[in-house]
């Protein structure tokens, strides 16, 4: 199994699937460990009561439906689907509505979708997903996407604070076909996780907020540093830029 978690750790995010579906032909004991521990790239389903697109994922799976964050109904149609509690659910309603605004502030488009559902020992676990694939506005990039999972565990209420443990993973993939830098593939994924301990007197929702966004930006910095920063290093040292050719070395 630790040798399956590390192969899946250094596949791209495109080859995921594939992978895993062949893991779980070789090692079918360990299915569910691997299904639970295993982030595949999102997908996208519309919401045809209230025409709004969300994201599938196992957080709001049920069987082989999907359970929509806007009208709370599976899709196909299950009867004895699980649902969150009637506080759980506005909770859901709330952040997704709030979590649409952070969506558009900072990605200028894309989709998101938010999951809430209790768990043991009156705790609860909220998921926020963001989806994001487009072109380049610059027209160096023919495609590219970005798929961000953020799954926070909130312990019990104690006192006026909760402790809040959180597991983000993010899925990039980038692709280029010009004349200026040819064809090229970069993709990968990394995951981080922070865990806090704060006052819910601003409510859960402002935390869990502030949590995400924090940790957003330290992933953006990773992805940054590891991902492109070595690529360009190794670029510029394979076929470094013209006017680094050109330079002349002065007499000494």
């Amino acid at each position: 199994m630790e040798a399956a978690m590390d192969l899946m750790r250094r596949m791209p995010p495109g080859s995921t699937e594939t992978a895993l579906n062949a893991l779980l032909s070789l090692l079918p004991d360990h299915s569910l460990d691997l299904l639970s521990q295993v982030d595949l790239p999102l997908q996208v389903h519309m919401d045809k009561e209230n025409n709004k697109e969300y994201i599938l994922c196992e957080y709001n799976r049920d069987a082989d439906s999907y359970r929509s964050p806007w009208s709370n109904i599976y899709e196909p149609p299950l009867e004895d689907g699980t649902v969150p509690s009637e506080e759980m659910r506005n909770l859901e309603v709330e952040a997704n509505e709030v979590f649409s605004v952070y969506r558009d502030q900072y990605y200028e488009g894309g989709i998101s979708s938010v999951y809430i559902w209790e768990d043991e020992d009156e705790s609860f676990i909220a998921c926020f997903l963001i989806k994001k694939d487009g072109q380049g506005k610059r027209g160096h990039m023919q495609i590219g996407s970005w798929d961000a999972i953020h799954v926070i565990q909130v312990a019990p209420e104690q006192e006026g604070i909760a402790h809040y443990c959180l597991n983000s993973t993010v899925m990039l993939s980038l692709t280029t076909d010009n004349k200026k830098s040819g064809t090229f593939n970069l993709s990968g994924s990394i995951r981080r996780q922070m865990s806090m301990t704060l006052a819910v007197a601003d409510g859960h929702l402002v935390n869990m907020g502030k949590m995400i966004e924090e940790m957003e930006g330290k992933l953006r910095n990773s992805l940054d540093q590891v991902y492109f920063g070595k690529t360009r290093e190794m670029v510029c040292t394979l076929r470094p830029p013209p006017e680094v050719l050109n330079m002349r070395i002065p007499d000494s």
